[in-house]
């Protein structure tokens, strides 16, 4: 693994990110067999959870880009501890569907930590040095030690992934920005159940100036790091 000092120009909205890769660290969001699969909580809930798989090959690229370039590597995972002690009540009874969470389902109880479709999908599974933070709520920042993390690390930029655009990945950017990190969220590498949903939280993030970050296609930033 390299840990040679890349900075490069990324071609992104609302205008260029300027990355140091020594500051930056890969942040991989919630990419879960209970979110990703068929049997797991997203399909359970009447979702296509094809619509997520389709970041999966470009997210590939950019982790393997990371691991090569050295850079600093995080997983999220959204869960809960095996007695819910940890689940609000409003949480688990939200949509009042028939399926919560904690239930048994084909890939065992449902967003339930040590639980088959808990973890991560083997595409993207995590590897010896690679920080996982499991989260109960929505943001990374809640409730976790990922800014004590990174803040060790030195890191001040975000290169974001994951799903669902408008949920996890959305409210971990406005966490993260009001923590004064810089985060770049690539298109591609994120998505969401509802193609509408995944266009508003990126054109949300970007607005007034990248009022919470960037956006750009990973092609934008393999192209940048190819170049330095």
């Amino acid at each position: 693994m390299s840990n040679t000092l890349l900075m490069a120009t990324v071609e992104a909205e609302p205008y260029a990110f300027s990355l140091t890769s020594d500051k930056a660290a890969l942040l991989i969001i919630d990419m879960q067999r209970d979110f990703l699969e068929e049997g797991g909580f997203g399909d359970a809930l009447g979702n296509d959870v094809s619509l997520l798989r389709k970041t999966v090959p470009s997210l590939v690229a950019v982790l393997a880009m990371a691991r090569a370039a050295g850079m600093v590597v995080v997983h999220t995972r959204e869960g809960h501890r095996p007695d819910l002690s940890d689940l609000a009540p409003s949480k688990h009874e939200r949509g009042n569907f028939l399926t919560k969470i904690g239930d048994a389902g084909p890939m065992g109880r449902i967003l339930v930590r040590g639980e088959p479709g808990h973890d991560i999908i083997p595409e993207v599974y995590p590897v010896a040095g690679e920080p996982v933070i499991d989260k109960s709520g929505k943001g990374a920042f809640f409730a976790t030690d990922l800014e004590a993390i990174l803040r060790g690390r030195g890191i001040t930029q975000l290169i974001v992934c994951g799903v669902t655009t408008e949920v996890c990945v959305n409210t971990t950017v406005r966490e993260a920005n009001d923590r004064g990190f810089e985060c770049l969220v690539l298109s591609d590498c994120t998505g969401s159940y509802f193609p509408e949903f995944h266009e508003a939280g990126l054109a949300m993030i970007k607005a007034q100036g990248g009022i919470f970050g960037w956006v750009a296609p990973s092609t934008a930033l393999l192209s940048a790091l190819s170049t330095v």
